[in-house]
C-alpha cells in the first residue's frame, strides 16, 4: 500500500489523469501519480490508464532502467526515481552509446513480454546522470506472449520510434538495415494516422486544453 505519512517535494507534472510528484518517505525519494484531483468524468480512463502501468511495472519487476513497482492501491501507484532528464532536455546528439543502450533496453524489455507502444514522445525517454538511456510512463504498455505475432509487431514499433530518435540525434551512425527499418510502415502505425491520431489530437488539444507537444517538450 502506499505510505500515508510521505511528504511531496515538488509536482513534477499536473493534467486530466492525475498528479505525479516526487515524494519523500521513509525508504526515500520516489514518484508517486495521484488520481485524486482527477475530475469525475475522467476517473475510469485515468484508473485504467494507471491499473495498466502499474500491471507492466510488475511484469518487468527487477529490470535496470525502468521504474520499479512500489505501490498502487486504486488511487495512487509509487514508483522507483529515476535521475536524469527527457531526451528533449539532454538531447543525445551524436551519442552512439546512448542509442546502442537504448535498443539494448528495449531487447529486455519486449522479451519480458512488455510493449511500451508511447516511444515517439521525447519525454518518455530519459537520459540518466551517467548517460545511460531509461524509459517512463507505461501508461499505454501492452503485456503478452513475446514469441506472438501481435507482440512482436508492437515491438518492431517501438524499435522504429527508437530509430526515429537516432536519425534526428545520430544521423550518421544508422545502419542500413535501421535505415530499412524506417522505411517500412506497419498497418498499426496507418490505422493510427488515420483514425486514432485524429481523435488524440482533438480530446487532448481541444477538450483537454494540453500544450505540451504530445509529450516531445515545450512548443517552440
Amino acid at each position: 500500500m502506499p505510505s500515508d505519512d510521505a511528504i511531496e517535494l515538488r509536482a513534477l507534472k499536473a493534467d486530466s489523469f492525475g498528479r505525479i510528484s516526487l515524494m519523500q518517505g521513509a525508504q526515500g525519494v520516489f514518484v508517486r501519480r495521484d488520481l485524486a484531483h482527477v475530475p469525475l468524468w475522467l476517473r475510469l480512463p485515468a484508473w485504467w490508464l494507471a491499473r495498466r502501468e502499474a500491471l507492466s511495472l510488475a511484469k518487468i519487476a527487477g529490470m535496470a532502467d525502468v521504474p520499479q513497482l512500489l505501490a498502487w492501491d486504486g488511487r495512487r501507484l509509487d514508483r522507483s526515481f529515476m535521475a536524469g532528464d527527457a531526451m528533449y532536455q539532454r538531447p543525445p546528439r551524436g551519442d552512439l552509446a546512448y542509442f546502442r543502450r537504448a535498443r539494448r533496453l528495449l531487447q529486455q524489455l519486449h522479451r519480458r513480454g512488455v510493449a511500451h507502444n508511447d516511444l515517439a514522445k521525447e519525454a518518455n525517454w530519459l537520459v540518466l546522470e551517467d548517460g545511460r538511456p531509461a524509459l517512463i510512463d507505461f501508461q499505454l504498455a501492452t503485456r503478452g506472449d513475446p514469441r506472438s505475432r501481435w507482440m512482436r509487431l508492437l515491438a518492431r514499433e517501438d524499435l522504429r520510434h527508437l530509430l526515429k530518435h537516432k536519425r534526428m540525434y545520430c544521423r550518421e551512425s544508422l545502419t542500413p538495415v535501421e535505415k530499412r527499418v524506417l522505411k517500412r510502415q506497419s498497418w498499426v502505425r496507418d490505422l493510427w494516422f488515420r483514425t486514432g491520431k485524429p481523435v488524440y489530437r482533438f480530446v487532448t488539444r481541444r477538450i483537454l486544453k494540453w500544450e505540451d507537444n504530445e509529450g516531445q517538450g515545450p512548443k517552440p
